[in-house]
């Protein structure tokens, strides 16, 4: 039930950060009137990494749901693998999203 549940509210999610990130990334091609708020949300870190961390997740626990779809009937050890599997992506891609912005 909670991964049913995270993976609805994570792809809703989802799609609202990137919107907005693609949002703001259209306020900041015209070089002359560049608003303030678009600069500072399109490079707000926290935005980035709730992405990196969603995006992972979200993606993990889709393989997940279609291996069980595929027939494999051990749902708890696939609930734990994909967590240690998501976590450490996620730790991964925030290490170098940290270290190279």
């Amino acid at each position: 039930m909670f991964i049913w549940l995270f993976h609805r509210i994570s792809g809703a999610t989802l799609i609202v950060l990137i919107g907005i990130k693609i949002l703001t990334g259209y306020f900041l091609l015209p070089k002359d009137n560049r608003p303030d708020w678009a600069l500072s949300l399109h490079r707000h870190p926290v935005i980035d990494v709730l992405i990196l961390i969603l995006f992972t997740f979200h993606s993990i626990y889709g393989i997940r749901t279609i291996i069980i779809d595929l027939g494999y009937r051990k749902e708890k050890q696939l609930f734990w693998i994909a967590n240690i599997a998501a976590a450490i992506v996620s730790a991964i891609l925030i290490y170098f999203f940290v270290r190279f912005s």
